[in-house]
């Protein structure tokens, strides 16, 4: 049982060992002694913001503890007790939690629909051995979290990186289960990957370890059970390496088992432009239906990121006339005050896919192109009117926010996921900045290989150009739904609506399914 006391009606519950630790905010946080703490957050206002996520935590300096309204404690404070190692996924249950609490009160029911929401289905954590090039015997650890199959396949990305670790990839897989319900096809959610870090290492190398890691993987993927995908790390090639290692181990042609696969062996049109695409139709709704300006054409952006998902990003900017302003990799930023052209984002493109080169070594490749150290975009240039943060979890700090304000910055979607602290997006909507949540924005990905997957199980392949359209039609029905959603509650957003709509589509059909 988890000790717990009684303040006001509230329970205060225990929520870890001792030693006070940061288990809800990855920003600073203020430290509130047990007996100043004046009253517990009311974690359903519609008015919560996210800096009062810290009077939702009171601090002594034995343990940590997390002050819960009724019914809360009930359902919800085994997450936080289980899983208070896990900052990344308690942080997103927690930004979700604040979006559907109005709904919670309305409907007491639906707490346990919730807390049955944020508990994977299935975790799955093995070994990788592989073989390096000079004959050294390797090994990383690697994931499939299975979060919720209510809606159809298990369906989310793999990340390569050495940050990997379980609570980030639970934070994925929950953020998923939303974003794939926007998306309106018949889509589970999951995440899954290893902490190996494919720079630096040759193509025979990634091959081995893509042939290792499918070789347990293949146990628990399948067309109708679990369709993994790419993500950072993990691109065509990954896929490739791992498709065929499928393949070889199942002996037969199961193409819808991956996505992000090759247009020779089942792969879709649009597919590695999807995210950066889908980004840039759901800016275009945002600016146009609020009213920030007729279009796209002419608003200055800045990009964080250098990869795929800011490369086509820029690149469907250009087509729609806006000025895309920067690149960054984790070295620092490339700035260009006039904009990158079509080609200057080939030069950018070529650098990074082909040489893999860092961007500092672009500065002064052209009139204007500057490079900035150590600094991210949103610290550099003279004034925006769009960020998009394309890169990593939590990139942008309140400081950031505070600068992109300071800049004059209209509109913030997201292209990476959850890319802005709690601080940062409480400071942008304060400031009247209209944001678009990352697992509405950046959905483009995973609609397409929903797409990838209907063709698959059809055995044809649209056209570029129909893929493009059926793209276009998601995005626009994604902000739809969550302008839609935002209606719901007193002084709703995207952001809250975006995590409305998707929650009511997965809670009915489980919900429908029984208490499984």
């Amino acid at each position: 049982m988890i000790p717990a006391t009684t303040t006001k009606g509230h329970t205060v519950l225990r929520c870890g060992a001792a030693g006070p630790r940061r288990v809800v905010t990855r920003g600073k946080r203020r430290r509130v002694a047990a007996n100043v703490a004046k009253k517990p957050t009311d974690l359903w206002s519609s008015r919560f913001l996210y800096s009062d996520l810290d009077e939702a935590v009171i601090h002594d300096s034995a343990a940590e503890f997390c002050v819960l309204p009724p019914p809360w404690e009930v359902e919800l404070a085994p997450v936080f007790d289980k899983d208070a190692n896990e900052p990344e996924f308690l942080q997103a249950v927690t930004e979700t939690l604040q979006s559907v609490g109005p709904l919670l009160r309305d409907d007491p029911k639906r707490v346990e629909t919730f807390r049955r929401m944020v508990e994977p289905e299935r975790v799955i954590i093995f070994r990788v051995p592989w073989v390096d090039d000079d004959g050294r015997k390797r090994v990383n650890r690697g994931f499939r979290v299975q979060m919720n199959q209510a809606r159809g396949p298990y369906k989310g990305g793999l990340r390569f990186h050495p940050t990997v670790n379980l609570s980030i990839l639970k934070f994925l897989a929950f953020e998923q289960t939303f974003k794939n319900a926007l998306t309106g096809l018949p889509l589970g959610s999951g995440k899954g990957g290893a902490d190996f870090d494919p720079k630096g290492k040759s193509d025979g190398e990634i091959m081995r370890f893509c042939q290792s890691f499918m070789t347990e993987l293949y146990r628990h993927v399948g067309p109708t059970v679990d369709v993994p995908a790419g993500d950072i790390g993990v691109g065509g090639k990954e896929i490739g390496y791992m498709f065929g290692q499928y393949k070889r181990i199942v002996g037969s042609f199961d193409g819808g088992v991956l996505t992000g696969k090759g247009m020779s062996y089942g792969g879709s049109n649009i597919r590695p432009e999807a995210t950066g695409y889908g980004l840039v139709y759901f800016l275009s709704e945002m600016v146009q239906r609020k009213d920030v300006a007729p279009s796209l054409a002419g608003l200055r952006c800045a990009i964080s990121g250098s990869g795929n998902v800011s490369q086509f990003a820029a690149e469907k900017l250009l087509s729609f006339g806006a000025i895309p302003q920067t690149f960054s990799d984790s070295d620092g930023t490339l700035y260009k005050e006039t904009g990158f052209d079509e080609a200057d984002l080939a030069v950018v493109c070529h650098h990074k896919n082909e040489k893999r080169g860092r961007l500092r070594e672009l500065e002064g490749h052209a009139e204007g192109w500057e490079y900035f150290e150590g600094m991210r975009p949103w610290q550099v240039g003279k004034g925006y009117d769009v960020a998009l943060p394309c890169a990593t979890q939590n990139e942008v700090s309140l400081e950031d926010a505070l600068a992109l304000v300071q800049k004059g910055v209209m509109v913030v979607a997201e292209g990476a996921n959850m890319p802005s602290t709690p601080e940062a997006v409480e400071e942008f909507e304060r400031s009247g900045v209209l944001f678009g949540p990352a697992k509405a924005a950046n959905a483009g990905g995973v609609a397409v290989s929903g797409l990838e997957m209907a063709q698959n199980a059809m055995g044809i392949q649209w056209t570029r150009e129909e893929v493009e359209e059926r793209l276009r039609k998601i995005m626009v029905d994604i902000y739809d739904k969550c302008d839609e959603g935002s209606k719901m509650v007193e002084d709703g957003s995207l952001r809250i609506g975006a995590d409305i709509s998707g929650f009511l589509t997965v809670a009915q059909a489980m919900e429908e399914q029984g208490h499984v």
